[in-house]
C-alpha cells in the first residue's frame, strides 16, 4: 500500500529509539517523583494534584531540574511486548521474539506482590480528584492490560508460563478487587484493591470496569471455567448499561467524570471487542457497532488530526493517537471506513508528532509542542499500534 514504507520505517526508528533508551523514560504523571515533593507539597492531597498537574501540563519538561529520573514503567513493558509481539508474528524475526522475552521477563520479575495473584501498578505514586494511588499499589487497569499480552504471547509461543501468570491475574482481579453490585446481573469493578465490601457507584471508571471484563473473559477463553465468565459477563453488562445515547460513555458515572476522550473511549470499545471475541456471547454487539460508529465520527478530523475531547482537538495528545489507531485497526470489521481512517492517522502523527531521532512528542497545543518523550504514554502506546496496524496493510 501506498503508506506502508512510511509506517514500516517510523516503526525502525521507533524500535531502535526504545532499545537505545534501554527501555526508561519520564511518565506524563510522575510529578511527584521529585526529591522536593515533600518540601513542596507538605503531603497536601490538593497540593499534591497541583504538582503532579503542573509537571504534567508544563509546555517544557522541568523533570530534570525537580531531580524525576527516568525510569522503566510496567505499563510500557506491556506495551513494548505487544508491539514486538506483533513484528515478531509478522514477519518470525528472531530478534522480535527476544524483545518480547526480555519484556515478559521483565514483567514477571517486577510485580507487586503482596496481592493474591499476579498484577502490576505505577512507579510513582498517583494523585487525583479520585483519589490517591501510593506507588507500588496495582490498578485493575495495568493488570489487565499486561495480562491479555501475556496471553497472546502464550497463543504464539506456548510458553506455559505466561498463561499461568494470566490465570494468576485474573485470581487478583476476583479476589483483591472490589466490586459495586449495580444489579443482580451488573457489577462494576474497582480501579484498585480496597473497599471491596461496600464500594459506590462514584469509584465506578468504566475503561477499569471494561478492562477487567476483557482479562477474565479470555481466561474463560483459555480454561473455560464458567467462573471467569459469570463475572464477565456481569462487568459487560454494568457498561453497556450506562452506554450513552450517542454511543459514547462518561469516564465515570459521577458528576465530576462526566466527559469523554478518545482513549479512555478506544479502551471501552477494544475491551468490549476483546470480550465478544473470547466468550462468543454477542449480546451487545450492537452497542459495540454503535460506540464504534460514534467514536469514528466523533474523535477525529478530516485531515486524521486526533482528537482529545469530543468537543475539542486540543491539545493534541500522543495518547489519543496510538490508542485511536490500536482501537480503529482492532474493530476494523464492524466498519469498512476503519482501516483507511487508522492509516491517516498514524501518517498525520508521523509526520506531526516523531521527531527525527525516533521518539513520538507528548503533546501538541496550538503554538507550542511538548516534545519530552514519554515512555509507556507515547514510545510503547505507538510502537504496539503501528506495529499491529503494519500487520493490515
Amino acid at each position: 500500500m501506498k503508506y506502508t514504507n512510511i509506517i514500516q520505517n517510523s516503526v525502525s526508528k521507533l524500535d531502535e529509539w526504545i532499545t537505545r533508551n534501554n527501555w526508561k523514560d519520564y511518565d506524563p504523571f510522575d510529578g511527584l517523583s521529585s526529591r522536593f515533593t515533600d518540601y513542596i507539597t507538605f503531603d497536601n492531597h490538593y497540593i499534591r494534584i497541583i504538582m503532579q498537574q503542573s509537571v504534567r501540563r508544563f509546555p517544557i519538561n522541568i523533570r530534570p531540574v525537580l531531580g524525576i529520573k527516568k525510569e522503566t514503567s510496567s505499563k510500557g513493558m506491556g506495551y513494548c511486548s505487544s508491539g514486538y509481539l506483533n513484528l515478531y508474528q509478522a514477519n518470525r524475526e528472531e530478534i522480535y521474539l527476544e524483545k518480547l522475552t526480555y519484556c515478559l521477563d521483565w514483567l514477571a520479575k517486577h510485580y507487586s506482590q503482596g496481592y493474591s495473584g499476579y498484577c502490576w501498578g505505577n512507579h510513582f505514586s498517583y494523585e487525583s480528584r479520585a483519589g490517591s494511588i501510593p506507588l507500588g499499589v496495582p490498578t485493575i487497569v495495568w493488570t489487565s492490560l499486561i495480562s491479555n499480552v501475556f496471553l497472546d504471547a502464550y497463543e504464539s509461543t506456548e510458553v506455559q508460563e505466561y498463561l499461568d501468570i494470566a490465570k494468576s491475574a485474573g485470581n487478583f482481579v476476583l479476589t483483591d478487587i472490589g466490586r459495586y453490585i449495580d444489579s443482580e446481573d451488573a457489577i462494576c469493578f474497582m480501579y484498585t484493591p480496597g473497599n471491596k465490601l461496600n464500594p459506590t457507584y462514584d469509584a465506578c471508571i468504566h475503561n477499569a470496569n471494561f478492562l477487567g471484563a476483557w482479562l477474565l473473559g479470555n481466561l474463560y477463553f483459555h480454561t473455560k471455567d464458567d467462573y471467569f465468565m459469570s463475572f464477565a459477563k456481569k462487568s459487560i453488562n454494568y457498561g453497556m448499561k450506562y452506554q450513552l445515547p450517542s454511543g459514547g460513555w462518561y469516564y465515570g458515572e459521577h458528576n465530576k467524570f462526566h466527559w469523554e476522550d478518545t482513549f479512555h473511549t478506544g479502551y471501552n470499545l477494544e475491551s468490549i471487542h476483546g470480550f465478544i471475541k473470547a466468550t462468543g456471547d454477542n449480546t451487545h454487539e450492537g452497542k459495540l457497532i454503535k460506540g464504534f460508529k460514534y467514536f469514528i465520527n466523533t474523535f477525529f478530523k478530516n485531515d486524521g488530526t486526533p482528537k482529545y475531547y469530543n468537543y475539542k482537538t486540543y491539545p493534541i495528545d500522543i495518547q489519543c493517537a496510538s490508542q485511536g489507531i490500536q482501537t480503529l485497526v482492532k474493530l476494523k470489521d464492524l466498519d469498512p471506513s476503519a482501516l483507511d481512517l487508522a492509516i491517516k492517522v498514524a501518517v498525520w502523527t508521523i509526520n506531526n508528532m516523531q521527531d527525527k531521532d525516533g521518539h513520538f512528542y507528548f503533546r501538541k497545543y496550538p503554538v507550542i509542542t511538548n516534545r519530552t518523550p514519554m515512555f509507556h504514554w507515547g514510545q510503547a502506546t505507538m510502537l504496539s499500534a503501528l506495529s499491529y496496524l503494519m500487520k493490515f496493510i
